[in-house]
């Protein structure tokens, strides 16, 4: 049986401006950059994904019903471009928790709940933390913006690094 590739995609920051927190659906703001890369890379046969910190639910500034909300309006706006197949997000600010990134719980979770081959998977963020879940899920990992060491690939936005990933050889 073969087993599904997928995208692991960190929210804000990669997919969206994060200048000031998205606490409500009008503050997300998808970058043009992020529809064109999710696009190509969902073309290519991808399964999208979105791994998301938001302790801000931890730490009052945000409910888990507006969070809901939030999300539905990111993926009706990404609708034109791809299938969301599943958001996930942590809730917690402590950096004990499971779920958090660096640690690589959420997408350790969804790669059994949907059979992910993480070996031909990829994990996208702008973070350091999460290119450390990435590699201890066992994924290849893309870094957005500052360089990092110890990613596979870097890139300024989601697209460049989309077109990395399609023509990426190990």
């Amino acid at each position: 049986m073969i087993k599904i590739k997928a995208i692991f995609l960190d929210r804000d920051g990669v997919i969206n401006d994060n200048k000031k927190h998205v606490n409500k659906p009008e503050d997300l703001i998808i970058y043009e950059a992020a529809k064109n890369g999710i696009k190509l890379l969902y073309n290519e046969g991808y399964m999208i994904f979105v791994v998301t910190n938001q302790g801000g639910i931890e730490l009052g500034h945000l409910t888990h019903e507006r969070l809901d909300r939030i999300h539905e309006k990111l993926v009706a706006e990404l609708e034109p471009f791809c299938k969301i197949t599943e958001i996930m997000y942590c809730p917690d600010f402590s950096r004990e928790s499971d779920c958090r990134k660096p640690k690589p719980g959420m997408i350790l979770e969804l790669a059994e709940k949907y059979d992910i081959d993480l070996n031909n998977s990829w994990m996208i963020g702008d973070m350091e933390t999460d290119i450390e879940a990435g590699n201890s899920a066992g994924c290849k990992t893309a870094k957005i913006g500052q360089k990092s060491e110890n990613a596979d690939i870097n890139g300024k936005d989601l697209e460049e690094v989309a077109y990395k990933i399609v023509s990426y050889k190990a």
